[in-house]
Parts: C-alpha cells; sequence; structure tokens
C-alpha cells in the first residue's frame, strides 16, 4: 500500500478544539518516522540556510536554497518568505538536501515591489492562507500534468490577494499579502493562543464554520506543533470573513469521512525538485498534494476544491515570468 494511503487509511481522528468559526481536529498517527531533519525557520536562525534570488536581475517563480547543514531542510507548501526583491510564498513542500544548493520553485505575494529590501530571505510567521493555498496547489498541478513544472498561475495568486485585502479592508502600497495578516494580527493571535497542539498531534482537519476546508498532517508531533501557529493564521484570518454564528461544527464522523473520501482518490507520484517524490491526490470535491521520502509520508496538505475554473487567472500579472505567461495562456485555451 502507498504509504500515503497507508497513513490516511491508520489516522486517529479526535474530538475537535473549537474557537469562533474555526474548529480543529487532532489527528494521529501510529507511524514511526524514519527521516531526519530541520525545519526551515531552525536552520535560517542557527545560520545553516541562505535564500537568495536567482541572481541580481531574480525571477518571480524561482528561488535559490543554499543548504549548508548536515540534514535535509523541510520547506512546507505556502511558507511565506520575505525579504530580496520581492515576497514569495513555497510552492510545494520540499526537502533540500544536505550541503547542497536547490533551486525551489515559488509564486510572489507582493505584486508592486521588484526592489531589492534584503539580500537574503527570512522567513515569516504565516503561511498563505488556506483558500488561496488551495487555488495555488490546484494551478501548481495543472502545471506539473501540462508540462512537469511547478509554477503556479502568478496572475491568479495576486487575484486572490486583490480580493482577500479588500474583504479584510487591509492596505498596501506594495500589494502585500503580509498586509492582511499584520491589519488583524491580534484577532489572529486569539486563534493562536486558544487553538493548541494536543499530545502525539501529528496534523489537524481544519472546520470553518459548518464545512470542513482541509488538512495538514506531517511525520511526526514536532514538527506540527512547530508549524500549528503558522496554520492556525492562514486558516483563522478565512475565518475572520465569515459571520460569527451558531452553525454547528461538523462532528467527528465526518472528519472521519472527509479522511476516506481522500483515501480512495486517484493518487499520481513524481519525483521531487529536492528529496522524495511529490504526490497528489484527487477525489470529487477534494485536492491533495504533499512528499514523501524514504518510503514516509513527510507531509500532507488537502483541501476542499472549488471550482477549478475560478483557480485560473486570464492575466499572468505584470511580473510574471515568461513561463508563467506561457502557462496562462495554455490554461486560456
Amino acid at each position: 500500500m502507498h504509504p500515503v494511503i497507508s497513513l490516511l487509511s491508520e489516522l486517529k481522528v479526535g474530538e475537535p478544539l473549537a474557537f469562533r468559526q474555526m474548529s480543529i481536529f487532532p489527528l494521529r498517527s501510529s507511524s514511526v518516522p524514519v527521516v531526519d531533519y530541520l525545519l526551515l525557520s531552525d536552520a535560517l536562525q542557527d545560520g545553516l540556510v541562505s535564500v537568495r534570488e536567482t541572481s541580481r536581475s531574480g525571477s518571480v517563480p524561482e528561488l535559490v536554497v543554499e543548504n549548508r547543514a548536515d540534514l535535509p531542510v523541510l520547506i512546507v507548501d505556502g511558507e511565506e518568505l520575505v525579504g530580496a526583491k520581492q515576497n514569495r510564498v513555497a510552492n510545494l513542500t520540499l526537502l533540500v538536501a544536505a550541503s547542497k544548493s536547490t533551486t525551489i520553485p515559488v509564486s510572489c505575494v507582493e505584486q508592486g515591489r521588484w526592489s531589492w529590501q534584503s539580500d537574503e530571505f527570512a522567513v515569516s510567521e504565516r503561511v498563505q492562507f488556506a483558500r488561496g493555498r488551495a487555488r495555488k496547489l490546484a494551478s501548481v498541478q495543472a502545471s506539473m500534468r501540462m508540462s512537469g513544472s511547478r509554477f503556479s498561475d502568478q496572475g491568479a495568486v495576486w487575484d486572490e490577494i486583490g480580493v482577500k485585502a479588500a474583504a479584510m479592508d487591509a492596505r498596501s502600497p506594495t500589494g502585500a499579502m503580509s498586509a492582511i495578516f499584520e491589519e488583524h494580527a491580534e484577532r489572529l493571535d486569539e486563534f493562536v493562543n486558544r487553538l493548541r497542539a494536543q499530545p502525539g498531534q501529528t496534523g489537524g482537519l481544519f472546520a470553518l464554520g459548518d464545512a470542513i476546508c482541509g488538512l495538514d498532517v506531517f511525520d511526526k508531533p514536532a514538527t506540527f506543533v512547530a508549524l500549528l501557529p503558522k496554520l492556525v493564521r492562514s486558516y483563522g484570518i478565512d475565518a475572520l470573513e465569515r459571520p460569527a454564528g451558531s452553525c454547528a461544527a461538523p462532528d467527528v464522523d465526518a472528519a472521519r469521512d472527509f479522511l476516506a473520501h481522500l483515501a480512495c482518490g486517484k493518487l499520481e507520484e513524481h519525483p521531487a525538485m529536492g528529496l522524495g517524490h511529490d504526490v497528489r491526490i484527487e477525489a470529487a470535491g477534494v485536492i491533495a498534494g504533499g512528499l514523501v521520502a524514504e518510503s514516509s509520508l513527510i507531509h500532507l496538505a488537502a483541501f476542499a476544491q472549488q471550482r477549478a475554473s475560478q483557480a485560473v487567472s486570464s492575466d499572468p500579472g505584470r511580473f510574471a515570468d515568461r513561463h508563467q505567461r506561457q502557462y496562462a495562456l495554455q490554461c486560456r485555451r
């Protein structure tokens, strides 16, 4: 059995922890982690990793990660990298090999800046908001099917940020996604403080109101604990758009059904840009992507899927790379 399907089949679902419009069902796995790695935030803090533009002129959809550590470094789908010529988010989860430089696929989340702010990137305390992550995942996987690349539909990413910023009354002279989170930082911190990881928890299934929206599950509890505040902010910024109400959260059976439905989906696997293999699952109304290394699931993200036509913009955007413009043209044909 494929390790992703095996893990989905044996995940244990706990009673949800809820705050305002958000509920998190704790997920636990009995699988034993087999891959040692560093988290990007830790590796950057310890000076073991540098993330830079590809050159002085830069390339919107790509960055270079230099890993000087003796262990691989984990970069999680949607993690935000800030600085250099413009802020970006990772297009998918990667394990950057030890003692090696790797070019990684990214999306711009700051449309109005293309000027140097710093020589290297830092990692922020957030990942891309969940709805944007879901649509980016769909476009990256479409890119993989059409050309074998991992580019997003950059125009759609910017469109999503613009819509979100307007809805959340967050203004930025450079159209930065970060401004949305910063505008609502205090309210998001309330979610973070109330929705904490439970012992042994390796993942979470997230619901907003009465709808299950997605999940993130990792190979070890320590990784989930470290990433949970970022994920809570990601779903929290979507939760804040929803009116406060008394609609009941989904129950544990609904969470189990989501996992079972995902496990029955069509699975594809491709060699990763770093270590391991990228995996893709598609079932009716659900899309998922993740990373497997040494026959062990490192990370899986899944989302309740919106209409594919909504995930693709007709305009690749002012700063889009040549490859992204070609991809946007293909999507319109």
